[in-house]
């Protein structure tokens, strides 16, 4: 079967989403016409299982680095979370290029639904354990964290940047997303001093004093 995925995702960076066939694909991999639909009844099937199988191996890698992340600052949330997305998309270049196609069909669409829940399931979870701030919608915050990383890296890898260029893109993101976060937050003090569980966002000053606080390993003090 692996053949079969391998010579897919050749045939939609050659030819394109609209010129790949059944008959294309088992050419490629070296398969009959009949061996394929022994795995897949037809091309839509054959593409959701490589979406799916591609979107599940980021969407695991960013699950793992929110419970690593649990209990840590924000800032160390932000830069765990990019880090791991970063990884997983830039590992097979190729594969997450020629996707970005297949995700707009119909079955692409549940697919990448269905992987875009998980991913903020995972957020919310990491989110809501931050040891430096609070968030009075920890469900928006997620949905904001993840979908802005998105457009991104899908230009960076449409562009073709190189390593140099992504290690650039994590710095930015990474900057982006930890803003985001601490202007969102309320502090863990206040909450906490005045038994609320909502409140004004923390104001510049107090994000400043929020990173000072924090050690080494994103830990608050």
């Amino acid at each position: 079967m692996q053949a079969i995925l391998t010579a897919t995702i050749q045939v939609l960076l050659v030819a394109g989403l609209e010129r790949l066939t059944t008959t294309r694909v088992s050419e490629r991999a070296g398969v009959s016409v009949g061996t394929l639909y022994q795995y897949f009844p037809n091309k839509e099937s054959l593409l959701a299982e490589i979406l799916e199988r591609h979107l599940r191996a980021v969407v695991e890698a960013v699950e793992a680095a929110c419970i690593s992340s649990k209990g840590r600052s924000a800032e160390t949330m932000a830069s765990t979370v990019v880090g791991a997305f970063l990884k997983a998309k830039f590992q097979s270049v190729d594969t997450s290029r020629a996707l970005y196609s297949v995700a707009s069909e119909v079955q692409g669409t549940a697919v990448v639904a269905r992987m875009a829940h998980r991913s903020q399931i995972a957020l919310c979870e990491m989110l809501a354990t931050a040891s430096d701030v609070r968030f009075n919608d920890v469900a928006m915050v997620s949905f904001v964290m993840s979908t802005a990383l998105v457009g991104p890296v899908q230009a960076a890898l449409s562009a073709g940047t190189g390593q140099i260029g992504v290690d650039i893109l994590r710095t930015h993101l990474t900057s982006m997303i930890t803003e985001y976060l601490y202007m969102v937050a309320i502090s863990q003090t206040e909450t906490k001093s005045s038994g609320l569980t909502t409140g004004q966002p923390l104001n510049r000053r107090e994000r400043s004093k929020i990173h000072r606080s924090t050690d080494g390993d994103g830990k608050a003090r």
